[in-house]
């Protein structure tokens, strides 16, 4: 099998023709227990600890703005007291691990504004291109505070259960079954809180049967005009079914075995074979080349699909400010073309009316139309600033943050003027071949003097895993300053970002307060 992938000597290869649930749970248990190689490098620690600042910053500032699911589940999650517990986002309160969890990955995603893979692996073939997002850390510090581990050992397994998730994002596609794409987290989030509980590898295979053969939740939850709460609320509720097959599966129940192979299940439903799973899995556990070196940071608040649009706009309007002269009064027709499945999600008319910020931030009309109206402010208080300023600059000053997204903006008429003469087209063929190695993307605006201004084709856009050239940290600082503030206020931001930057030198004891 190794033959099959050459340059893997830090890496589990798990075969399709074998137990690949039992070996999710191995390799976790070897893989946080250092028995696999010398770990990740220090670029990969970095990395996963920026997701995981990220994340807690996007659940606390949902929290402190009222948002409706993750409140709901932080006070349910309250009732469930547990001095063996874990704890809530602003709490130092110890609940049920899996109440905490539910509760604190739901706070994490309601912005949809953290991380996301794309699925693509290339050199091996594995390019099934399933979304997915950074809304599991939670599971990995709800087993730690039960365990008393360290923030060290918490920033590891983060990356062991992205690394589980964003393989399988590489190697079967839920989407196109109409499944969601957090059933790949949940698996994981059941292999890694097992391994980091103490379980045995049988034990989370079980789990992973559990998971698979009981909650398997169907993309019906992001369908229609006005989305619900259950669309940012999907990866909380698969992730507290799995803590909670773990600890069923740790008290002896036992679950369906080998689930990947098992021909009633949703693998081999949807891409039968002779008997083998559909894909091999192939799990780094030393070096560089983990999954989350390839997941992507929203610099703001908007859907990922937008990313390259967002760029488009950005280097359109520092080349010519011009067009955001008399408010924009002078743009006739804005032109967006963009690859499937962007065209298809973000693109479909029923989006072009949103009524609600969750339908709002998956418009592709809305959310562009609202850059530009940040942008056209700014050119407002300084003409020169647009023709002045560098990419990173423009980031930091035009961010879409939740403001954009409230009632105000959602009615707001010149950001509907604006989304009037937007028009979206499928790029066709050679923008969907470019996906997802990047964000295919292009923009042009035209304006009433018969001018058009074309960005060009946008592929990596600030913020994804292959840009070279945007000062990430400069960009994402910004938005930790931001999304801080409006969790804690300008005096308490600042020292809750710097105590999250600190997880790999945390205590165990120091972890016990981290979200508290």
């Amino acid at each position: 099998m190794s033959s099959n992938y050459p340059g893997v000597e830090t890496a589990v290869i798990l075969g399709r023709d074998t137990n690949q649930a039992l070996g999710i749970g191995q390799y976790a248990i070897d893989a946080l227990a250092g028995s696999l190689g010398p770990g990740p490098s220090s670029a990969v620690l970095l990395r996963t600890s920026l997701f995981h600042t990220d994340a807690v910053l996007c659940g606390a500032s949902a929290l402190a703005l009222g948002t409706n699911a993750p409140n709901i589940l932080r006070e349910e999650a309250l009732e469930y007291g547990d001095d063996h517990g874990a704890t809530v986002f602003k709490s130092h309160h110890r609940v049920k691990s899996e109440k905490a969890v539910v509760a604190n990955s739901a706070a994490v995603r309601e912005w949809d504004s953290n991380g996301t893979n794309f699925g693509f692996r290339p050199e091996f073939g594995h390019t099934a291109g399933e979304f997915g997002h950074n809304d599991f850390y939670p599971v990995v510090i709800a087993a730690c505070q039960e365990e008393g581990h360290d923030g060290a050992k918490a920033l590891h397994a983060m990356i062991v259960l992205d690394e589980i998730r964003g393989r399988l994002a590489e190697v079967y596609s839920l989407k196109s079954y109409k499944i969601d794409h957090v059933v790949h987290g949940a698996i994981a989030s059941a292999a890694v809180y097992g391994a980091l509980r103490g379980a045995t590898a049988e034990q989370i295979e079980s789990a992973i049967g559990m998971v698979v053969a009981h909650y398997i939740p169907w993309r019906a939850i992001r369908a229609g005009k006005q989305l619900s709460d259950s669309k940012g609320s999907s990866a909380a509720i698969s992730s507290e079914v799995a803590v909670l097959s773990m600890k069923r599966s740790m008290r002896r129940f036992m679950g369906p075995r080998d689930i990947f192979r098992n021909p009633e299940a949703v693998f081999r439903q949807f891409e039968p074979t002779n008997g083998d799973s559909p894909f091999d899995l192939v799990l780094s556990h030393s070096g560089d080349d983990f999954a989350i070196m390839g997941m992507h940071f929203k610099l703001g608040l908007y859907e990922h699909q937008s990313a390259g649009a967002l760029q488009g706009v950005i280097d359109l309007v520092r080349k010519e400010p011009s067009l955001l002269d008399n408010a924009g009064a002078g743009i006739s027709k804005i032109l967006i073309r963009a690859y499937e499945p962007a065209f298809g999600i973000i693109g479909d008319p029923a989006k072009r009316d949103p009524k609600t910020r969750q339908s709002a931030d998956h418009s592709m009309v809305f959310i562009v139309s609202r850059l530009l109206r940040n942008a056209i402010l700014i050119h407002a208080s300084d003409p020169d600033f647009w023709a002045t300023t560098d990419n990173d600059t423009a980031w930091k000053e035009a961010m879409l943050m939740p403001i954009d997204y409230d009632d105000e903006a959602l009615t707001d008429s010149a950001t509907r003027e604006l989304m009037a003469k937007i028009e979206f087209e499928h790029g066709g063929p050679d923008y969907d071949a470019r996906y997802p190695d990047g964000i295919p993307t292009s923009v042009v605006i035209s304006n009433a003097g018969g001018s058009s201004f074309d960005s060009g084709l946008v592929m990596y856009p600030s913020g994804h895993a292959r840009n070279t050239t945007a000062n990430l940290l400069g960009i994402l600082g910004r938005k930790f300053e931001r999304m801080a503030e409006l969790a804690f206020g300008t005096e308490l931001g600042p020292e809750r970002v710097a105590a999250l930057e600190r997880l790999p030198s945390l205590s165990a004891g120091e972890l016990m307060e981290i979200y508290g």
